[in-house]
């Protein structure tokens, strides 16, 4: 017995499958972004708190990202192990020099995600929201096309 669409036509077969060497490497890539979006969002937040307030304090990330101190804290240490931040008694965490390239090049890709998404007709409050997901997974060549789009559509 053949399948059908609700229609009565067949149903269309599904895409094959793509060479599983373009498989590997795409889920590569997402398990990457995975593991480096969370401490591009700290970096960012706390590079913003500091430009904000001269500081960034754990109970203000914590507020800010919607997750518990203790949840910060954690991240905290891991952001001191590697090498991104600092905290200081009684004065909240800073950024190294390290940190704070980070958090420059993952704000310049969200504000590159934000402004395509808008150019392409999203409403601001859509793609600022929209962006802060995409902006981890995009790929350096796709943001450089999503740049140059931009540019064109603002002239």
């Amino acid at each position: 017995m053949s399948k059908t669409s609700p229609a009565g036509g067949r149903k269309p077969r599904p895409p094959a499958l793509v060479e599983a060497k373009v498989q590997v490497e795409s889920f590569r890539q997402v398990r990457e972004a995975h593991r480096s979006e969370l401490i591009e969002d700290y970096v960012e937040l706390i590079s913003d708190l500091i430009a904000d307030g001269g500081e960034a304090r754990q109970v203000d990330i914590a507020a800010r990202l919607g997750v518990a101190q203790p949840t910060v804290a954690k991240m905290l240490k891991r952001l001191v192990r590697d090498g991104l931040a600092v905290q200081r008694p009684y004065r909240g965490v800073f950024l190294t020099d390290a940190g704070e390239a980070l958090a420059a090049a993952s704000r310049e890709r969200h504000r590159t995600v934000e402004a395509f998404l808008v150019a392409l007709g999203v409403p601001e409050d859509i793609a600022r929201r929209d962006s802060e997901g995409i902006e981890h997974h995009v790929s350096p060549e796709t943001l450089a096309i999503f740049a140059e789009y931009t540019r064109k559509a603002r002239r």
